[in-house]
């Protein structure tokens, strides 16, 4: 069976099946600074944590904070 470092042609079916999505780095972050800053959590459990976790955690920390500070719901809101 060839290797794909011998050339191996039929490789590309392989990778072109493949729509994996980079999540920009400066979003992880903000996410991850965010949690941090309101729950105190670890950086390596926070960054076990998927995507979607993180943006949920958030929405429910800004959803806490605008109860607290008696601020209206807003619908445009990025967390």
């Amino acid at each position: 069976m060839p290797s794909l470092r011998q050339g191996n042609r039929c490789s590309h079916k392989f990778y072109e099946r493949r729509n994996i999505e980079v999540y920009p780095a400066g979003k992880i972050y903000e996410e991850a600074a965010f949690i941090a800053y309101y729950l105190h959590w670890e950086h390596d459990k926070i960054m076990e944590m998927t995507h979607k976790d993180r943006i949920r955690w958030c929405k429910e920390v800004s959803k806490i904070n605008s109860k607290l500070n008696d601020e209206p719901d807003n619908v445009f809101a990025k967390f």
